[in-house]
């Protein structure tokens, strides 16, 4: 069975109920994510929680003259979106992005990023509460854009597709509602984690990748956009392990975080209609619009990829140039204890 039509009947379970599908025997699948668990218990966890990153960015921007005020970025998912694995909050994700929209929209932006370690996408409507809801009960002003990075548990916990899609599109859903634009960074490769051997790791991919494309299809429909993390760091990951993973060899480094916001910041700025390009077909870069679920399945093959809805059941297949996060270079390598900050990415004021 195709990659496509298998997250086409996984999308449409979600939507309509049903059980979990997938492309492999259940044994199978069983036993590569006992292998993934066994990795994570061998290479470790004891870090520390993710430093908060919360906060104003590109205050340089504000002034009288600007009576837009600054722009709502909110941030959900599970330890990718949270940063764990960095020491400092500007290395976080949220705050790449966070520096980066600022800089291409030349606004200021008020990040909130309520992502949890070890979240699985039924944590996600706890999340969005959080986003939407206040606690004294007035209504917050909703998010402008929202990026969400979930999936990596719910494969390793054995969540099943079905439910993990339905739980991400009911998320993306309220936040449309709301008025917000959704960006999906899609389940990551998990064939990518080292201490995972073949012919197991070939079976992660292939269970990685499908909820990916299924995840694609569920939130394409509400007017979302995705991008495809795959196998997004390994090659990185393969060549200098040491400097792309972090502490714990499991979660990526300050460096695997800056190229994971590198290859989402494109699709971040064009949901809100800031980035320089735009949603037109490059066909010189391979760009092509297609069926949901084909576009879907090629995505998940190839990491940095963005679908967004086109018409009826077609998607655009977009490959944008991606330009390096104002201070990338600093946030992946921070200056010695002691040494003063004076040309880091903009923090929260």
């Amino acid at each position: 069975m195709s990659r496509a039509r298998t997250a086409r009947r996984i999308a449409a379970g979600a939507a309509y109920g049903g059980g979990g599908l997938g492309l492999v025997g259940v044994a199978a699948v069983g036993l590569v994510l006992a292998e993934v668990q066994f990795a994570k218990r061998t290479v470790g966890t004891g870090l520390p929680d993710p430093p908060r990153a919360d906060g104003l960015y590109g205050s340089e921007f504000d002034g009288p003259e600007r009576a837009a005020g600054p722009l709502r970025l909110g941030m959900l998912g599970d330890s990718t979106a949270a940063g764990l694995g960095v020491r400092r909050a500007r290395q976080t994700p949220a705050a790449l992005l966070a520096s980066g929209l600022a800089a291409v929209a030349e606004r200021p932006v008020e990040l909130r990023n309520v992502a949890l370690s070890g979240a699985m996408s039924d944590d996600l409507d706890r999340q969005v509460g959080l986003l939407l809801d206040a606690a004294d009960g007035r209504q917050p002003p909703p998010p402008d854009v929202c990026v969400i990075m979930i999936g990596a548990n719910d494969v390793t916990r054995r969540m099943p597709p079905t439910q993990s899609v339905r739980c991400l599109t009911a998320a993306v859903r309220r936040l449309r509602l709301a008025g917000a634009e959704v960006v999906v960074g899609t389940c990551p490769d998990l064939g990518t984690i080292e201490p995972v051997y073949q012919p197991l790791r070939w079976v992660a991919r292939r269970v990685s990748r499908q909820l990916a494309a299924a995840q694609t299809i569920g939130v394409v429909a509400l007017g979302a956009r995705t991008v495809s993390m795959g196998d997004l760091l390994g090659p990185e990951f393969a060549a200098n392990p040491r400097e792309m993973f972090g502490p714990d060899s499991y979660h990526p480094s300050a460096e695997g975080y800056a190229t994971a916001a590198m290859a989402v910041l494109p699709t971040l700025c064009a949901s809100l209609g800031v980035w320089p390009e735009s949603d037109r077909l490059d066909v010189s870069r391979d760009e092509d619009m297609l069926p949901v679920a084909q576009a879907a399945s090629a995505a998940a093959g190839e990491a940095g990829t963005e679908v967004t809805a086109a018409r009826g059941p077609w998607a655009l297949l977009k490959h944008r140039r991606r330009r390096r996060v104002p201070g990338e270079d600093l946030a992946a390598s921070p200056p010695p204890a002691g040494t003063p900050d004076r040309h880091s990415l903009p923090g929260p004021a």
